[in-house]
């Protein structure tokens, strides 16, 4: 009886977990992005089109506010790991805080809000 359990559990498991994963790696979309890497709080409170300067910008992101990517049309990108567990990409953007960027990877898109696990990111 117990290895019944086991055994219901584990296709109960694969069942929830298999379509989910599956979904998850047919939305993304490869892509290549240009815009600004600015703080997340600037990019939504203050509407900027382009961030106040590179200093701003990473002051606002050392004292823990994400950056994002705000591309030239406007969309904002939240950049994000793909590793479990998930690790901020602030560390890996921070030398291009306040300056225009080119940014490759996969995009997700979810209820109206971007993220993009980048593959690659150079400044413009």
């Amino acid at each position: 009886m117990n290895k019944m359990k086991q055994l219901l559990a584990g296709l109960a498991l694969t069942l929830l977990v298999g379509p989910v994963y599956g979904l998850a790696q047919a939305d993304s979309q490869p892509a290549n992005i240009k815009g600004y890497v600015l703080d997340s709080a600037c990019a939504f409170t203050k509407n900027l089109k382009k961030p106040i300067s590179p200093e701003c910008a990473v002051a606002c992101a050392k004292a823990g506010s994400p950056l994002v990517i705000l591309a030239d049309n406007g969309t904002i990108y939240w950049p994000i790991s793909d590793a479990m567990p998930a690790k901020g990409q602030n560390e890996r953007l921070m030398e291009f805080a306040g300056k225009r960027v080119v940014v490759s990877g996969k995009v997700y898109q979810r209820a109206g809000s971007r993220a993009i696990v980048i593959a690659t990111v150079r400044a413009e």
